[in-house]
């Protein structure tokens, strides 16, 4: 399976929006279902999106809920990830991710990670 990629990172200020998206070129994508996780500097890799493979089940971290929305359109091979009210500890690196297991958490979950993309969140 060929790894996704994403794009849409940036540098916005606090407040502002952004939307990432997640894209692969392997059809077999739309049947997975897809996490976004997300690294600062110095810091692990951690969870902060799930989506199934219909988009019937979503599941966010605590830190994001309520801020941002994970959707998919099937028809584009995409997963969006979009980001509102973003503020300064939300700046990392975001990766999307292949679901291999159960646990939606966790990254040892996941396969097939995609290159990441940067979002700076500062004034």
């Amino acid at each position: 399976q060929v790894p996704p990629v994403e794009s849409g990172g940036g540098l916005v200020q606090p407040g502002g929006s952004l939307r990432l998206r997640c894209t692969s070129s392997d059809r077999t994508f739309t049947m997975y279902n897809m996490g976004w996780f997300r690294q600062a500097p110095g810091k692990g890799r951690e969870f902060v999106a799930n989506i199934n493979w219909s988009g019937s089940s979503i599941y966010y971290a605590d830190s994001v809920k309520g801020r941002f929305t994970i959707s998919r359109d099937s028809s584009e091979n995409t997963v969006y990830l979009q980001m509102n009210n973003l503020k300064p500890e939300d700046t990392a690196v975001y990766y999307c991710a292949v679901m291999i297991r159960s646990d939606y958490r966790s990254e040892s979950s996941y396969s097939h990670w995609g290159q990441g993309t940067q979002v700076t969140v500062s004034s």
